[in-house]
């Protein structure tokens, strides 16, 4: 249960969040929303896939 309801989250935060991996962000330059944003996608991968 818990891991169908992390890749339904890495689904809906593909759509919905940008993607700053594409964009060539440089994370020492990141905003504190940026940073935040990353590790919410970051945990939610994580999850998915354990």
């Amino acid at each position: 249960m818990k891991k169908q309801f992390f890749k339904f989250l890495a689904k809906v935060n593909k759509v919905v969040l940008p993607s700053y991996t594409k964009q060539r962000l440089d994370l020492s330059k990141a905003t504190k929303l940026q940073m935040a944003i990353f590790g919410w996608k970051l945990y939610v991968t994580k999850n998915a896939l354990d």
